[in-house]
Formats: C-alpha cells, sequence, structure tokens
C-alpha cells in the first residue's frame, strides 16, 4: 500500500518518522511530507500557533503538492491530529484515495463531499477535548452521508497524542493497540 501520512500541529517529530518505519516493515511504501519546513514544537500550543501564521490554504496546498506526485497510485491518507484533518480533506477530494487512516483527528466536512465506500478508520482518545462526543457523532454521520465505511476506535482515559512516545499523551499500551488494529485495516485495503 502507498501511504501518504502527515504529522501533527508539532512538527515532523521523531514519532512520525518511527510510525513510518512501522508501516514500512510492514510492507508499505510511506512518504511524511515536512508541512513546516523543518519546524518542530515541544508544546501544541507554539504548532498551533505557527499553523496559523502559515494559515489553513498554505499548509493545504503544501500537503497537496506532496501528494500529486503519488496519488495517482491510489494513496492511503493518514496522519496524526492536525496530520489526520489535512489527510482526510485530501482523500475526500481524491477520487483514487484507497483508505483513510486517521490517528487523533478529523476535519470538517464539505457539504458537497462524495466518496464511493471510502474505508475510513479512526483512532481518538476518550475523551478528547479536540474531538468531543457531539462532534465525533456529527462527524460520523457527515462522512456515511459522504459515502465513507467508517469505523471508530476509542481508547479510554489516554491523552489526545498518545502514540506519541516523545509526549506526555503517551500510553504504550493504547499505542500498541492502535497499530495492531491499523495494520489489520492496512492489510484489508
Amino acid at each position: 500500500m502507498n501511504i501518504m501520512l502527515f504529522h501533527s500541529t508539532y512538527g515532523l517529530r521523531p514519532a512520525v518518522r518511527e510510525a513510518a518505519d512501522r508501516l514500512r516493515a510492514a510492507g508499505h511504501e510511506v512518504w511524511t511530507p515536512d508541512l513546516f519546513e523543518g519546524r518542530t514544537f515541544d508544546t501544541v500550543e507554539e504548532g498551533m500557533e505557527f499553523n496559523e501564521s502559515l494559515g489553513k490554504d498554505e499548509v493545504l496546498k503544501r500537503a497537496v503538492l506532496a501528494a500529486a506526485p503519488y496519488s495517482e497510485r491510489g494513496l492511503v491518507y493518514a496522519g496524526f491530529s492536525l496530520g489526520a484533518s489535512i489527510a482526510q480533506t485530501l482523500a475526500l477530494g481524491d477520487e483514487r484515495a484507497r483508505g483513510l487512516l486517521l490517528l487523533h483527528g478529523t476535519s470538517d466536512i464539505a457539504p458537497s463531499a462524495s466518496v464511493e465506500e471510502l474505508p475510513v478508520q479512526l483512532h481518538v482518545a476518550e475523551p478528547d477535548a479536540f474531538e468531543t462526543d457531539d462532534w465525533l457523532s456529527a462527524w460520523y454521520l457527515q462522512m456515511g452521508r459522504a459515502g465513507a465505511d467508517v469505523e471508530i476506535y476509542r481508547y479510554p482515559g489516554v491523552g489526545h497524542l498518545y502514540t506519541d512516545p516523545g509526549l506526555p499523551d503517551y500510553d504504550a499500551e493504547a499505542a500498541e493497540a492502535t497499530w495492531r488494529v491499523a495494520l489489520g485495516f492496512l492489510d484489508t485495503l
């Protein structure tokens, strides 16, 4: 499988490279574009401030340009938190998308979004201040109306970016469970 993996608002940290290596070890080809051009951040606030300074359109443009050379191969779009929202936007706009793997995040869905049974898997903390229950319920219904085939996995008591060993949110047990399920999902595509 060809996977385009987008980093979180923290930037292209070692955890993203480690995740890509894990996916490669499972036989996938993986690209990890650096949308922040080498900048990484120690706090979510710093990362969000930098992301906002670039602007949503610029970050999305960088993501589109990174994915474009590979999209005709039929990509699985994936990402962490902010990267998941970017992955979702690109997957819903790419008729050749093979799947969507969302780790810790989702995004708004355009009313006109339409896909043909796009396989989608979301892994998210429960509760998660960035992905509230009401938001996720509405998101799930909208994704279904758009034609996506969605699976949601919730992880009680963990922090938002629980798969990143370099952050306080890290939870080894939940991270391993996430990767086990995600790798199984990728094997079905």
